[in-house]
């Protein structure tokens, strides 16, 4: 290519096309770029000068610049690619697509590479890179819970009502039960984490019994209250509500709980009828709806820092534990913070997260 810039002229037509190209809203930037090359070019600008502001390279403007003095508006359309020609068209690839979102594999329960290239006709490269371009992923399933309480949509707005606007003087509980908790023990002492190796344990252990934990999440104070117990009956829930009346005296409670058999009992009923107890208000969560109760994330936490891989030689080991715990709960007063209206959750298809 010499050294001095090609000359371009325009004639009127070519002009009102490339300044079409330059600025139409639904021309490709390629395009675009291209014809604003050519125009600067015809303005007398230098390459230099228009590679600068393009930000492309000085050679990428002297080549348009040519082509498009060689052959004019043909010249700045895209030459043919080298290279093998697509073996599979549009047409191959939607019916990947389809078949992997509509169907499923007659002897088997998803889709995998193989099965979906097989079915289709596609090879199997071209398959796993459609997958990975359209983010689909027919190995991996999630899972939802659709609610059938006929009472849902207000059960749903009074509980979030005490999350968001809870009353003023009022202490609001979030209440459940992790039943069946168990001690469990290796068989073997774990060997230690080091570097490039995790901490590893035998796959097999000894049971020493289970106990049922009763919490209370006081809302506003990010606070447990809970006890242990090796029951789950009626009289195991009574006797912790009476535990919060003397947890907080002289207190409105507003209690948030699930519908389990042992809290809506004729044992509770006749106890909730005494006089001094209905202070206490009980507040059901609709069925299929845990995520309504913020304890359960405090379960979640339990659950993942002590008990999943801990190692109990007794209950009276793991009730230590579990309240060691507890009290270093307390003593952050994390709280959880409810950030979605009701609103915002009926109006969602499926009601399968709350949080």
């Amino acid at each position: 290519m010499s050294r001095r810039a090609t000359v371009i002229t325009l004639n009127p037509e070519e002009e009102q096309t490339l300044r079409r190209r330059a600025h139409g809203r639904r021309v490709e930037a390629g395009v675009a770029q291209r014809a604003r090359i050519v125009l600067a070019a015809e303005a007398g600008e230098t390459n230099e000068a228009i590679a600068q502001h393009e930000g492309v390279d000085r050679r990428t403007v002297g080549m348009w610049r040519q082509r498009f003095a060689q052959q004019r508006l043909a010249g700045l359309e895209d030459r043919p690619r080298a290279g093998r020609p697509r073996i599979y068209g549009d047409g191959d690839r939607l019916r990947v697509v389809e078949v992997a979102c509509s169907q499923e594999p007659g002897a088997e329960s998803h889709w995998s590479v193989r099965t979906l290239a097989s079915a289709t006709g596609v090879g199997r490269g071209t398959v796993h890179r459609l997958l990975r371009r359209l983010d689909l992923k027919p190995h991996r399933l999630a899972t939802f819970s659709r609610s059938p309480d006929p009472e849902f949509a207000a059960k749903v707005i009074d509980v979030v009502g005490l999350y968001l606007r809870p009353p003023e003087h009022a202490v609001v509980l979030c209440v459940d039960e992790k039943t069946q908790v168990q001690a469990l023990e290796r068989t073997q002492p774990m060997l230690p984490l080091r570097p490039h190796q995790i901490a590893r344990r035998t796959h097999d252990y000894k049971r020493h019994g289970t106990v049922q934990l009763y919490a209370a999440l006081e809302v506003a104070a990010g606070r447990v209250t809970a006890v242990t117990t090796q029951r789950h009956r009626s009289e195991e829930f009574i006797a912790f509500l009476n535990r919060l009346l003397r947890e907080y005296p002289g207190q409105e409670l507003h209690v948030i709980l699930d519908n389990v058999s042992t809290h809506r009992s004729a044992k509770v009923i006749a106890w909730h009828a005494v006089p001094e107890h209905q202070r206490v208000h009980f507040h059901p969560i609709p069925t299929y709806s845990s995520w309504l109760n913020q304890v359960e994330v405090f379960f979640s936490l339990l659950q993942r820092k002590v008990l999943s891989r801990g190692v109990f030689s007794s209950t009276r080991v793991l009730i230590e534990r579990i309240l060691t715990y507890i009290a270093q709960f307390n003593r952050q007063g994390k709280r959880f913070h409810w950030t979605k209206t009701a609103e915002a959750i009926l109006s969602t298809p499926i009601n399968a997260t709350g949080y």
